[in-house]
């Protein structure tokens, strides 16, 4: 069994992580029970793997860990892959890119929003996008490991369900009538581009393990 110190603070990804990670034999522990300080990372990367590197490695030298981190978003086709890396802050920029995207607050509410007000004359077969997650493993001795997972969809122009967060609300994965919100988080974890992720993550630790 081994035990990773997950770089994020945010409670919604380490629930997920945990969730699927546990049955691959990991157990997570939060960067505030290993003692990590509260920093924050600025995320400066232009792309899912520098910014999942970025996290990974500045926790883990903090910790001295074995960290892994994720980096996800939205991949709206339509949007020229808008939001993109910039998921978490889109309702801060006046357009689809930033000039800057450090230090921009937005929420869950003002990122839909946006999101449905770009789109709302697009027909829904054109609404095509995928969730992309990459995680990254960083080991002290230097060692590093990096997963990348999809799923593909459609977007739907107002929120639907109460569960998940983010863009759940608006997104229905191949396959299904309903969105992420929508959808039972079991349902969600076997499907979802995090557990895509974390399946090849756990493919490619089967590879390297010692």
């Amino acid at each position: 069994m081994k035990t990773i110190v997950a770089a994020t603070r945010n409670k919604h990804k380490i629930e997920e992580i945990g969730a699927i990670t546990s049955k691959f034999g990991m157990t997570i522990m939060s960067r505030d029970e290993a003692g990590v300080p509260p920093v924050e990372i600025p995320e400066t990367g232009k792309t899912f793997e520098e910014n999942s590197y970025i996290k990974a490695f500045e926790i883990m030298k903090l910790c001295g860990q074995i960290t892994v981190a994720d980096d996800s978003g939205l991949v709206v086709d339509c949007l020229d892959g808008a939001p993109g890396v910039y998921s978490a802050r889109f309702a801060g920029f006046e357009g689809l890119w930033p000039e800057d995207a450090a230090g921009i607050d937005t929420n869950d509410k003002d990122n839909n929003a946006k999101l449905i007000n770009l789109i709302k004359d697009v027909p829904y077969e054109d609404r095509t996008a995928r969730f992309v997650s990459v995680i990254t493993m960083v080991y002290p001795d230097g060692k590093t490991i990096v997963a990348r997972g999809t799923v593909e969809g459609h977007l739907v122009l107002e929120e639907r369900g109460d569960g998940g967060f983010g863009y759940d609300p608006l997104f229905v994965p191949e396959g299904y009538d309903r969105t992420f919100g929508e959808l039972s988080q079991q349902i969600k974890n076997s499907i979802s581009h995090r557990a895509n992720a974390l399946k090849a993550l756990y493919d490619k630790l089967e590879n390297n393990i010692e």
